[in-house]
């Protein structure tokens, strides 16, 4: 159980970006409060200074920790005794190396949004920085957060599957089925301006949380892909559809698709694992049971609650059986990993169950890599790969 003791003071969080109106950083506050493992102390919340400071006031943060920018942040949390420990950030992507680096080198650790950065040099460089500087770096790739993932992810490497064979996984949205980028919503613009979100569109917003899961899961290295993108809604820069086929070392072979304009799909994450021995099922709108489907066997459902799961499942399990658990929870379980593992480094030991198995710098920038390699492929001259059909 997920729970943060009562003889322990909360972290102390500061935060980029994510103001007034930023989905995703009212998922950071949300996921760093549930367990009381952080508290939002200090932020630059808005590229408008007085946005931003509106907003910490009505966080209730103290005016002297609101500030204009990161790097004033940097400045006035470093000559602090109760400086943050660590800084989340919740800004486009293209921002993400130039924030982390200068909080790393000022000896923060980070807790960053996917994807790692907009470049795989700058992802490269900033992993590098993390090893070299001693610090911690969190990524937040939500689904890994899931209790039934990590009970998959402990039947696989037990080998309950046998020798993986398939690995298919998928991420289906339908938000931009229309180029609403053109009429007003800031997150549709950003996403869709290769200056601002990287070469990837789909392949880069969510694909790389469906190529994380996959490897997470599998525990499969991905050895070569071949891909082929689309750009559905005129006008676009980016794709907003990928088809991706992957091939792991060992042998296995994958099938992954992300969709910015897939009707009908509000957010369909799907994963499929086939072994020799077995099979399992994961769908990220049903997330607290697990399809497990063996051999000349019977096919069960594996829910969240059972007592014989693994002991990562059952360390991010918050609720009693037949109390649904979803995003907001999986988001939660990150943020107490990311608490423990930063707290077990300090102090010298092995981080508890809920500090393993969570995504750091090496996680982005492997991300980073693939959509890399897709876009990559996907603009070799005449894509050799496609086969004319002769009737």
């Amino acid at each position: 159980m997920t729970t943060n003791s009562s003889s322990q003071m909360p972290l102390r969080l500061g935060m980029v970006g994510g103001g007034n109106g930023a989905y995703i950083g009212n998922i950071h506050r949300i996921a760093a409060r549930q367990d009381r493992a952080w508290a939002l102390v200090a932020g630059a919340f808005d590229v408008d200074a007085a946005r931003g400071h509106a907003f910490a006031a009505s966080e209730g943060l103290d005016r002297t920790r609101s500030y204009d920018d990161f790097k004033a942040m940097i400045a006035g949390e470093s000559s602090r005794e109760d400086r943050i420990d660590a800084v989340a950030i919740c800004t486009p992507n293209f921002t993400h190396f130039p924030i982390a680096k200068a909080f790393l080198e000022a000896g923060f650790d980070v807790i960053c949004e996917k994807p790692l950065t907009a470049t795989l040099e700058d992802a490269v460089a900033l992993e590098n920085l993390v090893r070299s500087s001693g610090r911690f770096m969190g990524v937040t790739y939500t689904y890994s957060g899931y209790p039934m993932i990590h009970e998959a992810k402990h039947m696989v490497a037990t080998g309950q599957l046998g020798k993986i064979r398939t690995v298919q996984v998928e991420y289906p949205l339908e938000w931009m089925a229309t180029a609403i980028e053109t009429r007003g919503n800031a997150q549709a613009a950003w996403r869709t301006d290769p200056k601002k979100n990287g070469r990837g569109g789909s392949i880069g917003d969510i694909g790389t949380h469906a190529y994380h899961l996959a490897g997470f899961v599998s525990g499969l290295k991905l050895q070569s892909l071949t891909a082929d993108l689309a750009t559905f809604v005129e006008g676009r820069a980016l794709d907003d559809n990928a088809h991706v086929m992957l091939r792991y070392e060992g042998g296995a072979r994958g099938l992954l698709w992300s969709s910015q304009v897939a009707l009908g799909s509000s957010n369909g994450v799907r994963l499929r694992v086939f072994g020799e021995q077995a099979s399992l099922t994961w769908f990220q709108e049903q997330p607290n049971e697990l399809v497990h489907a063996r051999l000349n066997g019977r096919t069960e459902i594996v829910k969240r609650g059972a007592d014989d799961l693994s002991e990562g499942a059952k360390a991010r399990i918050r609720t009693p059986p037949g109390h649904p658990e979803g995003y907001l929870e999986a988001f939660a379980n990150l943020y107490a990993g990311f608490a423990e593992a930063i707290r077990a480094k300090r102090e010298g030991r092995e981080p508890t169950a809920i500090g393993r198995d969570i995504p750091t710098a090496h996680d982005g920038l492997k991300g980073v890599a693939f959509v890399d390699a897709v876009v990559d492929c996907a603009a070799a001259a005449n894509q050799p790969w496609f086969t004319p059909i002769a009737v």
